[in-house]
């Protein structure tokens, strides 16, 4: 598959980087310098899974301590990375929430094997508990949040693990691809002006994405809309640099290269789990933004479908709610982790 478009994206966002602060080699080096707030954050762990192709390396960085709340984060993409909960740090350890920032294999600080036939939800399901296994999460601690592909992946977990989990949190993620595509093209795209969605569906139709014009377009009638709400150029500097370094094997041979819909051909053509979500009977929170990329009333059924299930709605946010709207999904997050811990879910 042509990857242009993707690199030509890189460099425009490596471009806005540089217009912030020099950047940092960690997170840990985005932490205000205050002993107490550095002594949360655990050394680096490096987990051995084992894939068809062998053993490799996934990396993990736990932030906090307790017990009963362990949050695993599952990034976006596929192949982007943990940097896009950059920010959780400035909210959950002042209520004693436990994290673990957690890159998938093929993604920054992970081995990143050029292998096609690894990225499968499957393998990434069966990544994902061999994880859970090796940092001891289990039905006491273990809460999995997954935001986009994350959700995805998330609900793929919790189809087949859910035994393992104490409460399972989707942000940000429809249940079915093709009504995704369906809300992009019918509802989103219509908001830019005619001559902008029209010439950007042109390109996509005949898949000249390598076509400067279409990252042009997207860049300032998409994305800064629905992605992020800010201009591209104030983006936080770990979300250019998360963007900067996503995987483009990874991310085009499942998801494709349109950003209305899944490419035909994209690995993940065709996802619809909507049958299977009364299925999920652990707590679960769903969470949807008003300005989201994906529809926010179906995530809201969503919530409806899954027998013991919460709705979180963000009336600020977009793809990426824990930045431009951190004021209800934050409290939000939080409220569900405790519920469910006191029993009061």
């Amino acid at each position: 598959m042509k990857r242009s478009y993707l690199i030509l994206f890189v460099l425009t966002l490596l471009c806005l980087s540089c217009k912030n602060e020099k950047e940092s080699d960690s997170l840990e080096d985005l932490i205000p310098g205050n002993g107490e707030m550095k002594a949360m954050i655990d050394e680096v762990k490096m987990i051995p899974i084992q894939t068809p192709k062998g053993e490799m390396k996934v990396w993990t960085q736990k932030v906090g301590e307790n017990p009963k709340i362990k949050l695993l984060l599952l990034h976006g993409g596929p192949g982007m990375t943990h940097e896009q909960y950059a920010n959780f740090k400035d909210y959950l350890p002042q209520e004693g929430i436990e994290f673990i920032w957690y890159d998938q294999l093929g993604s920054a600080r992970s081995d990143q094997p050029d292998d096609s036939s690894l990225w499968t939800i499957e393998r990434f399901v069966d990544e994902v508990e061999q994880v859970r296994k090796e940092l001891g999460l289990n039905k006491v601690n273990f809460y999995l949040l997954g935001q986009s592909w994350g959700g995805m992946l998330g609900m793929e977990y919790g189809f087949k693990y859910q035994d393992n989990l104490k409460g399972l949190v989707i942000c940000n993620m429809m249940s079915s691809l093709d009504e995704y595509e369906k809300y992009a093209k019918e509802v989103l795209g219509p908001q830019m002006p005619p001559e902008v969605f029209a010439e950007v569906m042109e390109i996509e139709k005949s898949g000249d994405f390598e076509n400067p014009r279409y990252m042009e377009l997207l860049g300032e009638y998409h994305y800064p809309q629905h992605v992020l709400r800010k201009p591209m150029d104030e983006w936080p500097e770990e979300i250019t640099r998360m963007m900067s370094q996503v995987n483009p094997n990874v991310y085009v041979f499942m998801q494709g290269h349109s950003e209305f819909g899944i490419t035909p051909g994209a690995s993940l053509e065709g996802w619809d789990v909507r049958d299977q979500l009364s299925t999920i009977t652990i707590p679960t929170l769903v969470v949807g933004g008003e300005h989201d990329t994906m529809d926010p009333k179906h995530m809201e059924w969503m919530a409806q479908e899954i027998p013991n299930a919460r709705y979180l709605f963000c009336p600020e946010g977009s793809h990426l709610s824990q930045y431009d709207d951190p004021e209800h999904f934050f409290p939000g997050l939080i409220q569900f982790l405790k519920d469910v811990d006191e029993r009061k879910f």
